[in-house]
């Protein structure tokens, strides 16, 4: 990949800056993921009562996801003229207005159709959020400690991924508007976390249109990995019940798959916060081609012990390759771009739980496992032959490293 200067904000974070700033930060991260962890099922929940199956909360999944993928980008660029952390705030505010929606809707026993249309407005600016959120974490700290701070925001949302279902499926059983208006409650964390960021009024860009500056190609190697990743990923999550099913356990047993996989993740996240160190490209063939071999063991694996393993290690590398890949795409990204970027990242994972969500309610699990391997060995061999063409003109993304 091309050389490019390590990002810079506008406005060089104080040195001196309360690190309960970053804390709050990293809360209101953790906290951000909440609603979509939680919706798979929080929605099929509120949907039962309402149309009598709760495969309708797929459906309002799905469109949520849908309209994450369709907003991101325009909602970004609308942000460009205002200031960053007032513009997350209003976002976030959207978000938890749809969400209150949804919940006073499904209390009232509502029509499906009011339900879909709340799940869109909240999804419509999802993706906006987190490229602003992701973005505004350029201003509270160091360059060089960018590795650190996202390797914990990756850990958080790890754990995030992991308990806010498990709150969901708790408060449902008592109550499943309860358990959408705690999802509601808990999703606000951002809005009122978030911390001040004087420098974050350089972020309003009046450039026209014609003179902002192309992403460069490079950035989209590194969203198409990132979809690969999602699909993964989402193969053993989304079909967590067929893989219990599969090796003769109950459904109740669905939650070892997940749970396994929630613990590498952590446990990635962890190593990553202590190397602080931005890994190279052929570093980060390397970390694809495990996750590639990984995936085949879950396919191919005939037994239990086997594709636990290999969920395990899929987990491990996911926070090491999604910092790489925000490290990257930051270093990469126009500085009127970036917000719009880092919503990009997140897009191109939910496409690709999108695409693992697809073939699961198609063509079964382990069709599912194999489109989302061939996904990845495409990934796969498209940064392989990226790294080598540009290993001959230019050095590459450099380590950083921590003095």
């Amino acid at each position: 990949m091309t050389r490019t200067p390590a990002p810079a904000p506008e406005h060089t974070p104080d040195r001196q800056r309360s690190r309960r700033d970053v804390l709050r930060w990293q809360a209101g991260y953790g906290t951000f993921g909440v609603p979509q962890a939680a919706a798979p099922i929080a929605f099929a929940l509120i949907a039962l009562p309402i149309t009598g199956t709760a495969e309708s909360g797929a459906a309002l999944v799905l469109a949520m996801t849908a309209a994450q993928i369709v907003g991101a980008v325009p909602m970004s660029r609308l942000g460009r003229r205002f200031d960053g952390v007032r513009y997350l705030r209003v976002l976030i505010a959207v978000r938890t207005a749809a969400l209150a929606a949804v919940t006073a809707l499904a209390a009232a026993q509502a029509p499906f159709a009011l339900l879909v249309l709340a799940v869109v407005a909240a999804g419509a600016v999802n993706g906006a959020a987190y490229g602003y959120q992701r973005l505004l974490l350029n201003h509270l700290v160091e360059p060089r400690d960018l590795p650190r701070a996202l390797g914990v925001a990756a850990t958080l949302n790890e754990i995030t991924f992991a308990l806010a279902p498990v709150l969901a499926s708790l408060l449902g059983a008592v109550s499943p508007v309860w358990a959408m208006a705690a999802v509601t409650v808990l999703g606000v964390g951002p809005l009122v976390l978030m911390p001040a960021v004087p420098e974050a009024h350089d972020l309003r860009v009046d450039e026209p249109a014609r003179a902002r500056r192309r992403i460069p190609r490079q950035a989209y190697v590194w969203l198409l990995c990132a979809a690969a990743g999602g699909g993964v990923v989402a193969s053993v999550e989304v079909g967590a019940v067929s893989f219990a099913l599969a090796f003769g356990l109950g459904p109740a047993w669905s939650f070892l798959f997940a749970l396994v996989l929630c613990v590498g993740s952590v446990t990635g996240g962890v190593v990553v916060s202590v190397r602080n160190r931005m890994p190279r490209p052929w570093s980060v063939v390397t970390y694809l081609a495990a996750t590639t071999a990984a995936s085949a063991l879950v396919l191919l694996g005939g037994h239990l012990a086997t594709a636990l393993a290999g969920a395990a290690v899929i987990g491990f590398f996911l926070p090491v390759l999604g910092t790489f890949y925000s490290l990257a795409l930051d270093r990469l990204a126009p500085p009127d771009r970036r917000a719009e970027l880092f919503a990009l990242l997140r897009t191109a994972t939910s496409l690709g739980v999108i695409v693992a969500s697809g073939l699961l309610a198609l063509l079964g699990l382990r069709a599912t496992l194999a489109g989302t391997l061939v996904l990845l060995v495409c990934a796969l061999g498209v940064t392989v032959a990226h790294t080598l063409l540009d290993a001959g003109r230019q050095p590459t993304l450099d380590e950083a490293s921590v003095p």
